[in-house]
């Protein structure tokens, strides 16, 4: 048996309740929710880090296993009103042994609900590190079985272009650090446009998130961004999807 397999039988449980928030990634063309993404909770709402501070080597693939499945059954029962609005999940790479035998149980949990594998999204980020052989060969298995692919604070981490030329993912989330302030910082604007005509080059879909003021927002659609996210739209909704009401550009 590899260690990978070993890992997976004899890792710890992970303990602690926990639920999903959910936050839209808007499409500014036509006001459509691309996505839900879940994020974690405590049981009554609680923060994030009530739950992450409790994450450690020998739990992390409970914990991991545990919100792919919660996301998707919460995702489930909400509904959406479109067939194409997508999941997306958070997922930690230190966490996947061997892709193909720790992605079973999601698999089990998407056909007992009937989600579909091409409308789950599965991003991680940039910040954990990880070994570049081992996501890749995640990032490609995941692809292989119909999921979406995205990298997550993109700009912020170890991977980064080093990454994109090794592996092209189907979307990429800008890290909130380059679009607070946009419309202040004409260095960040620079980066930002350069950075959305390579993932165009790339055939990438760009979102934009921890957008927060209209003035933000204002200059992402003038660079021709279609999908954002942020408080501008809406903060993250405790079991619950958010449909919000924006203005189309003329």
């Amino acid at each position: 048996m590899t260690v990978g397999c070993a890992g997976c039988r004899d890792g710890k449980k992970f303990e602690q309740s926990f639920s999903m928030a959910f936050q839209p990634i808007v499409n500014l063309r036509d006001g459509s929710v691309f996505a839900q993404e879940a994020l974690v909770r405590g049981s009554t709402g609680d923060s994030a880090y009530s739950v992450l501070s409790n994450v450690t080597n020998e739990n992390r693939y409970a914990f991991d296993q545990q919100c792919r499945v919660k996301a998707i059954q919460l995702a489930s029962h909400l509904g959406t009103d479109s067939p194409e609005t997508k999941l997306s999940i958070n997922f930690m790479p230190n966490a996947v042994y061997e892709p193909r035998a720790c992605i079973r149980l999601t698999l089990a949990t998407a056909e007992q609900f009937g989600f579909p594998l091409e409308r789950i999204i599965f991003e991680f980020t940039e910040d954990e590190q990880v070994d570049t052989d081992h996501l890749l060969n995640i990032l490609r298995t995941y692809k292989d079985i119909g999921f979406k692919t995205a990298i997550d604070d993109f700009g912020a981490g170890y991977s980064g272009l080093n990454l994109l030329s090794k592996f092209q993912p189907d979307i990429v989330k800008l890290d909130m650090a380059l679009i607070r302030n946009i419309d202040q910082d004409a260095a960040k604007r620079v980066i930002v446009r350069h950075t959305l005509a390579m993932l165009e080059d790339f055939s990438i879909t760009p979102v934009c998130e921890g957008v927060e003021t209209p003035a933000e927002l204002e200059v992402l659609r003038d660079m021709g961004v279609n999908l954002v996210q942020g408080y501008v739209f809406s903060r993250p909704s405790f079991e619950s999807f958010t449909k919000p009401q924006i203005a189309l550009a003329a």
